[in-house]
């Protein structure tokens, strides 16, 4: 089992700003997941990864994919009281799902 997180690297975030995005957007998911996927997920250490999109266009793109392979996944949109504009997309969570399901979304991109 496995979750990746996707991030916007191209709105500058600081690394504050970027952690509570990554968050909101691990555990929003994490609620869209069974409760079967969630106990395995929670016992076997819940491994994650932070990945980066270019863009809001590659955001929904995953999301999309994501959508359509019925896996549990959740689009941040930013509140818009520190640094960024409301209503931003900054972060998309795919999973938690077996790990070969999320690396078909997300394999392709790189660490963030």
């Amino acid at each position: 089992m496995k979750q990746a997180i996707v991030a916007r690297a191209d709105l500058g975030m600081g690394e504050g700003k970027l952690a509570a995005q990554v968050a909101h957007a691990s555990l929003q998911a994490y609620e869209e997941a069974s409760p079967r996927d969630q106990r395995e997920w929670k016992g076997s250490g819940q491994k994650k990864i932070v990945l980066q999109a270019t863009g809001e266009s590659e955001l929904f793109e995953l999301a999309e994919r994501a959508r359509v392979e019925g896996l549990p996944n959740a689009v941040i949109r930013d509140a818009g009281h520190t640094q960024l504009e409301p209503g931003t997309a900054t972060a998309l969570a795919v999973g938690p799902a077996p790990e070969e399901a999320v690396d078909a979304v997300t394999g392709d991109l790189s660490l963030y």
